[in-house]
């Protein structure tokens, strides 16, 4: 196991250094100079020759690429061409903020999605399985974003339930130690302030799950009725077990592996369709961060950010595959 983990992490290294040289080419194909969106179109062409010297633009791109990846490698992220403020300072902030909005749309994701597929294997062609069999394909039809519009308005526009933007209502406060307003208003004490980091965090939150739900719901249904057929489900059942150890523990465990093949490769919708809701909820993350950045031509905030994100991708797929030892015991890595 050990030899694999690190053949993997070996192999982790062409795949970013890829990343990081599509990231760094394409970003600098969008049209529009950033040196002139800084200065503004009546600046003079000193002032602009000037600051492309500065900034190090008027270098060929390869040395360009390789300047950024010396930085890259030492931990420096660079300053944003627009705030001049460090990139990896603001890239805490916001990455804390998407991995909660992301962790939590995923938990959601699993718990409804996989409900939703057992219930639907064990009623199979009962009304319970046609019913959610509609909500599944009405849920991978729909866009998020227009899913997120309908909420809004619904839920904080008109019935003011939930509010519609921020991680805490404007009238409150709290320190922030590790980025995650979940757990720097537990750290506060306050049960008002988490509660309310809370009730905002499940608006956004239940939008991003959709990206996920509908699609585990149909593969958690279609493996848990090709286990159920299975000699030793049946042997299960006629050795008298109930039938939520006979579901939960010989039925779903060995339904996983290819549910969790999906949710490692679904990380990356995620992460895409938290640019959607972080905008239209105004959520101070990655999603909202990166959008701002490739509005204003913000070089070092949008390689950062892609560059954080395929890691995190990566690195999370190879966790699932070391899960799958865990969850099937017949797989072993040499």
């Amino acid at each position: 196991m050990a030899q694999y983990i690190a053949r993997r992490l070996i192999s982790l290294i062409p795949v970013l250094l890829g990343v990081s040289i599509v990231v760094f080419s394409l970003i600098r194909m969008i049209p529009g100079d950033p040196v002139i969106i800084m200065l503004g179109e009546k600046a003079s062409v000193e002032a602009i020759e000037e600051l492309r010297e500065e900034m190090g633009f008027n270098r060929p791109i390869p040395v360009q690429y390789v300047e950024w990846m010396g930085r890259i490698l030492r931990g420096d992220f660079g300053k944003s061409i627009i705030n001049r403020t460090s990139v990896i300072v603001d890239l805490r902030t916001r990455l804390a903020a998407t991995i909660e909005m992301v962790v939590a749309g995923m938990i959601l994701g699993v718990i409804i999605g996989i409900t939703i597929g057992i219930v639907s294997a064990l009623r199979r062609n009962t009304w319970l399985d046609v019913v959610s069999t509609f909500g599944v394909l009405l849920g991978v039809s729909m866009p998020i974003y227009w899913l997120a519009l309908i909420l809004i308005y619904a839920l904080a526009v008109n019935r003011q339930i939930f509010p519609p933007s921020a991680r805490l209502d404007v009238a409150l406060s709290v320190d922030r130690h590790t980025g995650f307003m979940l757990i720097d208003t537990l750290l506060a004490g306050d049960p008002k302030l988490f509660w309310n980091a809370v009730w905002h965090l499940i608006l956004p939150s239940a939008v991003l799950s959709t990206v996920i739900m509908p699609i585990l719901a149909r593969l958690t249904r279609a493996s848990m009725l090709e286990v159920l057929q299975q000699d030793y489900v049946r042997t299960a059942r006629a050795k008298g077990l109930a039938s939520r150890v006979v579901v939960i523990r010989h039925a779903l465990k060995n339904a996983l592996l290819p549910i969790v093949t999906v949710l490692g490769l679904q990380l990356g919708g995620l992460l895409g369709g938290a640019i959607l809701t972080e905008t239209i909820f105004s959520w101070p993350g990655m999603g909202l961060w990166t959008y701002r950045a490739i509005q204003s031509r913000d070089y070092p905030i949008v390689q950062g950010a892609v560059l954080v994100s395929a890691t995190i991708y990566v690195v999370v797929n190879l966790l699932v595959d070391i899960s799958y030892a865990y969850l099937d015991p017949r797989i072993r890595y040499s």
